[in-house]
């Protein structure tokens, strides 16, 4: 039994400041590979270099739309992101991303975000990989922009999803993955839930979004990929069916969407 975290943050304090236990646990608890997902320049630089470190870390690099408003222009960002592609040796860089709406905080005017957003989803279609995507508050919007992309060949993941049965319904029409997050344990997520149930397994990734967003046992605790097995644990049980098979199905799921070798 083996699972694959497909979005954490190694990266951000405190889960950087003891990477080595961390991995650790995430071993212990039989976590075999993880991915680790930029949010800016010096995120993205620094999951390269965390994939570079360890053989069982992969990444994704991008401006995360809280962001979108500090980039002085396209041009320079796509030389700053080309400049980290270019020291990927080894290819590590799975995926563009995050990227995507916000409408929750909006950080970033809705303008910005939508400019940034479609600038990503042609990077990920120029460099031939899947896109990470954050949708919060933006549903509709999101998955407008995403049909688009999708018709034209893009492939990826709406990260931990947040939204009904409807919305899985067109993320899986657009031949995109629902990930699912430890917010699947919490008390007040019947409609996750529900979506879940709907979702087919063969379509459905888990993710750990560490170190936020901490499953139930550990809820408000400092999150680790070594946990995303209770994001399993919960599926299983939504769908009932063991944990080997929700383990074996996600695991070969982000592996077939990364690209990622086998384990």
């Amino acid at each position: 039994m083996r699972f694959i975290d497909s979005h954490a943050h190694l990266d951000m304090q405190p889960l950087v400041d003891s990477l080595p236990d961390v991995m650790h646990r995430a071993a212990a608890n039989r976590v075999e590979q993880v991915m680790t997902i930029g949010v800016d320049l010096p995120s993205s630089q620094k999951a390269l270099e965390l994939a570079a470190m360890w053989p069982q870390v992969f990444c994704a690099v991008g401006i995360h739309p809280h962001d979108a408003s500090r980039i002085p222009s396209f041009e320079w960002l796509e030389k700053q992101l080309n400049a980290i592609r270019l020291q990927d040796a080894a290819c590590k860089i799975k995926a563009v991303g995050e990227t995507g709406l916000d409408f929750a905080k909006e950080y970033s005017p809705r303008a910005v975000q939508f400019q940034a957003f479609r600038w990503h989803l042609d990077l990920a279609l120029e460099w031939g990989v899947p896109v990470v995507v954050h949708d919060r508050d933006a549903h509709e919007q999101t998955l407008d922009v995403l049909a688009e992309y999708a018709a034209r060949g893009l492939a990826g993941v709406l990260h931990c999803f947040s939204g009904d049965t409807e919305t899985a319904r067109r993320v899986l029409d657009m031949g995109f993955y629902v990930s699912v997050s430890g917010v699947v344990t919490f008390s007040k997520a019947d409609v996750l839930r529900e979506a879940v149930r709907f979702t087919p397994l063969d379509r459905l990734l888990i993710e750990t979004d560490s170190p936020f967003l901490a499953p139930v046992p550990y809820r408000g605790k400092t999150n680790e990929p070594g946990y995303v097995r209770y994001v399993a644990e919960e599926i299983a049980r939504l769908k009932c069916l063991t944990l080997e098979e929700v383990a074996t199905c996600t695991t070969r799921n982000a592996q077939v969407l990364f690209a990622l070798p086998s384990l």
